[in-house]
Protein backbone atom coordinates (compact mmCIF):
# COMPACT_ATOMS: atom_id res chain seq x y z
CA UNK A 1 0.00 0.00 0.00
CA UNK A 2 2.84 2.38 0.87
CA UNK A 3 4.50 1.74 -2.49
CA UNK A 4 1.20 2.46 -4.26
CA UNK A 5 0.80 5.80 -2.42
CA UNK A 6 4.35 6.77 -3.39
CA UNK A 7 3.67 5.79 -7.00
CA UNK A 8 0.54 7.97 -6.99
CA UNK A 9 2.57 10.89 -5.59
CA UNK A 10 5.15 10.53 -8.37
CA UNK A 11 2.40 10.49 -10.98
CA UNK A 12 0.89 13.62 -9.43
CA UNK A 13 4.23 15.44 -9.59
CA UNK A 14 4.66 14.30 -13.21
CA UNK A 15 1.19 15.55 -14.12
CA UNK A 16 1.92 18.90 -12.47
CA UNK A 17 5.16 19.23 -14.41
CA UNK A 18 3.40 18.47 -17.67
CA UNK A 19 0.62 20.95 -16.91
CA UNK A 20 3.14 23.76 -16.52
CA UNK A 21 4.12 23.51 -20.19
CA UNK A 22 7.25 25.10 -21.61
CA UNK A 23 8.88 27.66 -19.34
CA UNK A 24 10.32 30.72 -21.04
CA UNK A 25 14.08 31.01 -20.50
CA UNK A 26 15.33 33.83 -18.28
CA UNK A 27 18.62 35.69 -18.02
CA UNK A 28 19.75 33.00 -15.60
CA UNK A 29 19.58 30.36 -18.35
CA UNK A 30 23.10 29.83 -19.69
CA UNK A 31 25.30 27.14 -21.15
CA UNK A 32 29.11 27.01 -21.45
CA UNK A 33 30.08 26.00 -24.98
CA UNK A 34 33.08 25.61 -27.24
CA UNK A 35 33.07 24.53 -30.89
CA UNK A 36 34.39 20.97 -31.03
CA UNK A 37 34.31 19.86 -34.65
CA UNK A 38 31.51 18.97 -37.03
CA UNK A 39 28.93 16.34 -37.65
CA UNK A 40 27.79 15.72 -41.22
CA UNK A 41 28.59 18.74 -43.39
CA UNK A 42 29.72 19.98 -46.79
CA UNK A 43 30.63 23.29 -48.43
CA UNK A 44 28.48 25.61 -50.51
CA UNK A 45 28.84 29.04 -52.05
CA UNK A 46 26.37 31.61 -50.77
CA UNK A 47 25.22 35.22 -50.98
CA UNK A 48 23.76 36.93 -47.93
CA UNK A 49 24.52 38.51 -44.56
CA UNK A 50 27.09 40.78 -46.23
CA UNK A 51 28.82 38.02 -48.20
CA UNK A 52 28.89 37.80 -51.99
CA UNK A 53 29.87 34.40 -53.37
CA UNK A 54 31.61 33.17 -50.22
CA UNK A 55 32.35 29.52 -49.56
CA UNK A 56 31.04 28.29 -46.22
CA UNK A 57 30.90 25.05 -44.26
CA UNK A 58 27.24 24.07 -43.94
CA UNK A 59 25.93 21.36 -41.66
CA UNK A 60 26.09 20.25 -38.04
CA UNK A 61 28.31 22.08 -35.56
CA UNK A 62 29.31 20.03 -32.53
CA UNK A 63 29.24 22.21 -29.40
CA UNK A 64 30.92 20.87 -26.28
CA UNK A 65 28.99 21.79 -23.16
CA UNK A 66 30.92 21.97 -19.87
CA UNK A 67 28.38 23.65 -17.60
CA UNK A 68 25.21 25.66 -17.45
CA UNK A 69 22.48 27.24 -15.36
CA UNK A 70 18.70 26.99 -15.43
CA UNK A 71 17.35 25.64 -18.69
CA UNK A 72 20.96 25.31 -19.87
CA UNK A 73 21.17 22.20 -17.69
CA UNK A 74 18.52 20.33 -19.66
CA UNK A 75 21.52 19.07 -21.65
CA UNK A 76 24.10 16.82 -20.08
CA UNK A 77 27.72 17.91 -20.37
CA UNK A 78 29.21 16.79 -23.67
CA UNK A 79 28.46 17.37 -27.32
CA UNK A 80 25.32 19.21 -28.44
CA UNK A 81 24.61 19.34 -32.21
CA UNK A 82 23.44 22.66 -33.61
CA UNK A 83 23.03 24.72 -36.76
CA UNK A 84 24.53 28.19 -37.14
CA UNK A 85 21.91 30.94 -37.56
CA UNK A 86 24.22 33.97 -37.59
CA UNK A 87 26.42 33.82 -40.68
CA UNK A 88 28.76 36.83 -40.11
CA UNK A 89 30.09 35.58 -36.77
CA UNK A 90 32.83 32.99 -36.06
CA UNK A 91 32.26 29.85 -33.99
CA UNK A 92 33.39 29.85 -30.34
CA UNK A 93 37.04 28.75 -30.47
CA UNK A 94 37.21 28.86 -26.66
CA UNK A 95 34.57 28.26 -24.00
CA UNK A 96 31.96 31.05 -23.83
CA UNK A 97 28.93 31.40 -21.59
CA UNK A 98 26.00 31.46 -24.00
CA UNK A 99 22.51 32.66 -23.18
CA UNK A 100 19.68 30.21 -23.81
CA UNK A 101 16.49 31.58 -25.38
CA UNK A 102 13.52 30.86 -27.58
CA UNK A 103 13.95 31.05 -31.38
CA UNK A 104 11.03 33.51 -31.56
CA UNK A 105 12.83 36.20 -29.56
CA UNK A 106 16.38 35.62 -30.84
CA UNK A 107 17.97 38.82 -32.15
CA UNK A 108 19.85 38.72 -35.47
CA UNK A 109 22.57 41.36 -35.36
CA UNK A 110 22.97 41.61 -39.13
CA UNK A 111 19.27 41.97 -39.90
CA UNK A 112 18.70 44.06 -36.74
CA UNK A 113 15.51 42.17 -35.95
CA UNK A 114 14.22 39.23 -33.94
CA UNK A 115 13.36 35.98 -35.68
CA UNK A 116 9.67 36.17 -34.74
CA UNK A 117 7.14 33.40 -34.15
CA UNK A 118 6.16 32.70 -37.80
CA UNK A 119 9.77 31.97 -38.80
CA UNK A 120 10.43 30.15 -35.53
CA UNK A 121 7.49 27.83 -36.18
CA UNK A 122 8.74 27.09 -39.68
CA UNK A 123 12.13 26.20 -38.17
CA UNK A 124 10.45 23.91 -35.64
CA UNK A 125 8.49 22.20 -38.40
CA UNK A 126 11.55 21.85 -40.63
CA UNK A 127 13.47 20.23 -37.78
CA UNK A 128 10.63 17.88 -36.83
CA UNK A 129 10.16 16.74 -40.42
CA UNK A 130 13.70 16.50 -41.76
CA UNK A 131 16.45 16.60 -39.11
CA UNK A 132 18.31 13.29 -38.84
CA UNK A 133 20.14 12.55 -35.52
CA UNK A 134 22.55 10.34 -37.49
CA UNK A 135 24.11 13.57 -38.81
CA UNK A 136 25.61 14.05 -35.35
CA UNK A 137 26.27 10.41 -34.51
CA UNK A 138 30.06 10.63 -34.52
CA UNK A 139 32.61 8.85 -36.68
CA UNK A 140 32.51 9.18 -40.45
CA UNK A 141 29.50 10.21 -42.52
CA UNK A 142 28.32 9.09 -45.90
CA UNK A 143 28.19 11.45 -48.86
CA UNK A 144 24.39 11.39 -48.60
CA UNK A 145 24.46 12.36 -44.93
CA UNK A 146 26.87 15.21 -45.62
CA UNK A 147 24.68 16.42 -48.48
CA UNK A 148 21.48 16.30 -46.45
CA UNK A 149 22.98 18.10 -43.45
CA UNK A 150 24.24 20.82 -45.81
CA UNK A 151 20.79 20.99 -47.42
CA UNK A 152 19.17 21.37 -44.01
CA UNK A 153 21.52 24.23 -43.10
CA UNK A 154 20.64 26.04 -46.34
CA UNK A 155 16.92 25.68 -45.57
CA UNK A 156 17.52 27.13 -42.10
CA UNK A 157 19.37 30.13 -43.56
CA UNK A 158 16.66 30.67 -46.16
CA UNK A 159 14.08 30.96 -43.37
CA UNK A 160 16.28 33.16 -41.19
CA UNK A 161 17.53 35.63 -43.80
CA UNK A 162 14.69 35.94 -46.29
CA UNK A 163 11.52 37.95 -45.75
CA UNK A 164 8.53 35.70 -45.22
CA UNK A 165 7.04 34.89 -48.63
CA UNK A 166 3.31 34.99 -49.24
CA UNK A 167 3.39 31.20 -48.93
CA UNK A 168 6.18 28.65 -48.38
CA UNK A 169 6.07 27.98 -52.13
CA UNK A 170 7.93 31.28 -52.50
CA UNK A 171 11.09 30.01 -50.83
CA UNK A 172 13.98 29.18 -53.15
CA UNK A 173 17.54 28.73 -51.87
CA UNK A 174 18.95 29.58 -55.30
CA UNK A 175 17.31 33.02 -55.46
CA UNK A 176 17.69 36.05 -53.18
CA UNK A 177 14.09 37.20 -52.95
CA UNK A 178 14.52 39.93 -50.33
CA UNK A 179 15.33 43.56 -51.05
CA UNK A 180 17.96 45.44 -49.09
CA UNK A 181 20.38 43.86 -46.66
CA UNK A 182 18.37 40.70 -46.12
CA UNK A 183 18.11 37.68 -48.34
CA UNK A 184 19.95 34.45 -49.00
CA UNK A 185 20.98 32.46 -52.06
CA UNK A 186 23.35 29.54 -52.54
CA UNK A 187 24.77 27.14 -55.11
CA UNK A 188 26.75 23.94 -54.83
CA UNK A 189 24.17 21.98 -52.83
CA UNK A 190 21.09 19.82 -53.33
CA UNK A 191 18.86 22.83 -53.85
CA UNK A 192 15.99 20.72 -55.23
CA UNK A 193 15.67 18.91 -51.90
CA UNK A 194 16.09 22.11 -49.88
CA UNK A 195 13.32 23.80 -51.87
CA UNK A 196 11.09 20.73 -51.60
CA UNK A 197 11.43 20.74 -47.82
CA UNK A 198 10.74 24.46 -47.63
CA UNK A 199 7.82 24.45 -50.05
CA UNK A 200 6.09 21.67 -48.09
CA UNK A 201 6.08 23.61 -44.81
CA UNK A 202 2.72 24.77 -43.54
CA UNK A 203 3.56 26.40 -40.21
CA UNK A 204 1.02 24.11 -38.57
CA UNK A 205 2.72 20.73 -38.91
CA UNK A 206 4.58 18.75 -36.26
CA UNK A 207 7.13 20.85 -34.41
CA UNK A 208 10.40 20.09 -32.65
CA UNK A 209 11.20 21.61 -29.26
CA UNK A 210 13.99 24.04 -30.15
CA UNK A 211 16.07 26.63 -28.34
CA UNK A 212 18.76 29.05 -29.45
CA UNK A 213 22.09 29.56 -27.72
CA UNK A 214 23.50 33.04 -28.37
CA UNK A 215 26.58 35.09 -27.58
CA UNK A 216 27.38 38.54 -28.96
CA UNK A 217 30.34 38.33 -31.36
CA UNK A 218 30.10 34.58 -31.86
CA UNK A 219 27.78 32.37 -33.91
CA UNK A 220 24.33 31.69 -32.51
CA UNK A 221 23.02 28.14 -32.87
CA UNK A 222 19.65 26.48 -33.26
CA UNK A 223 19.57 23.40 -31.03
CA UNK A 224 17.02 20.82 -29.93
CA UNK A 225 16.27 20.09 -26.28
CA UNK A 226 16.55 16.47 -25.14
CA UNK A 227 13.59 14.14 -25.54
CA UNK A 228 10.61 15.22 -23.38
CA UNK A 229 10.87 12.18 -21.14
CA UNK A 230 14.51 13.05 -20.39
CA UNK A 231 13.67 16.66 -19.56
CA UNK A 232 10.82 15.56 -17.29
CA UNK A 233 13.08 13.18 -15.40
CA UNK A 234 15.73 15.89 -15.01
CA UNK A 235 13.13 18.33 -13.78
CA UNK A 236 11.62 15.79 -11.40
CA UNK A 237 14.96 14.90 -9.87
CA UNK A 238 14.59 17.33 -6.98
CA UNK A 239 10.93 16.47 -6.43
CA UNK A 240 11.59 12.74 -6.35
CA UNK A 241 14.45 13.25 -3.92
CA UNK A 242 12.13 15.25 -1.68
CA UNK A 243 9.55 12.43 -1.80
CA UNK A 244 12.24 9.89 -0.92
CA UNK A 245 13.43 11.96 2.04
CA UNK A 246 9.89 12.35 3.37
CA UNK A 247 9.30 8.63 3.10
CA UNK A 248 12.54 7.68 4.83
CA UNK A 249 11.97 10.25 7.56
CA UNK A 250 8.61 8.67 8.38
CA UNK A 251 9.97 5.12 8.36
CA UNK A 252 13.37 5.87 9.88
CA UNK A 253 15.02 3.82 7.11
CA UNK A 254 17.23 5.21 4.34
CA UNK A 255 17.64 3.18 1.14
Amino acid sequence: MRQWRTHKMVLAVLAAALSLGAVAPSRADTVNLVHDGYGAHDTMTFWGAGYHGAEVMAGVYQLNKSGGTGIGNTWSNGLIPGFCIELPEPPPEATYTYAVGMPDTTYNSYLDEVVGSPKANYLRELWAEHYDPAWAGGGSYTGQQNSMAETFAAAVWEIIYEDLPVSPLGWNVNVDGTAGDGGFAAVGLDSATANKWLNELTGSGSKADLLVVSYGGRQDYLVAVPEPATVILLGLGGSLELLRRRRTTRTGVRS
